[in-house]
């Protein structure tokens, strides 16, 4: 799991959503698609597709070898009274310290206090975590009794 290029997509969208773009697009790994399926279901981004550098594709392309370099995934940034809805997007986990919570932890977080150097989440905001079992929110974890690794929070 890349770190570094998850902070140059946080940034990326970050930047994209405050610059009022409708569409842009980020490389095309796991960890960027299933956090970017994570962010939609929780209703900051309003598409998810896959494509080339053109654009999305119109009909479904299987990724194999020999396009695999050229394609991206193509993200639809949404709108609520002309203010973007994902407004900041920020790495918690750092490559040089990575931080791991269990649910006891992750129960604290949600509750909005502080805990091992991380600030609680604030009303509006989700924090997504990696685990074994894949991203989740840190409801989704706490439900599923699930800790994991802290990956960014949106807001």
């Amino acid at each position: 799991m890349s770190l570094v290029n998850l902070a140059h997509v946080c940034s990326h969208l970050q930047n994209a959503s405050l610059r009022r773009l409708g569409t842009t697009s980020i490389p095309s790994t796991k960890l960027h698609l299933n956090l970017m399926l994570a962010l939609q279901a929780q209703g900051f981004l309003s598409s998810v597709t896959r494509g080339t550098p053109n654009g999305p594709d119109p009909e479904f392309t299987e990724t194999n070898n020999d396009n695999i370099a050229q394609r991206r995934i193509w993200v639809g940034l949404k709108y609520l009274d002309n203010e973007p809805v994902l407004s900041e997007m920020g790495l918690i986990s750092k490559p040089k310290q990575r931080i791991w919570m269990g649910v006891e932890d992750l129960e604290t977080l949600a509750k909005s206090r502080d805990c091992k150097y991380v600030k609680g989440a604030r009303p509006g905001e989700a924090i997504f975590l990696g685990t074994d079992r894949g991203i989740f929110e840190i409801r989704e974890a706490i439900e599923r009794r699930i800790g994991g690794q802290l990956l960014c929070r949106a807001r």
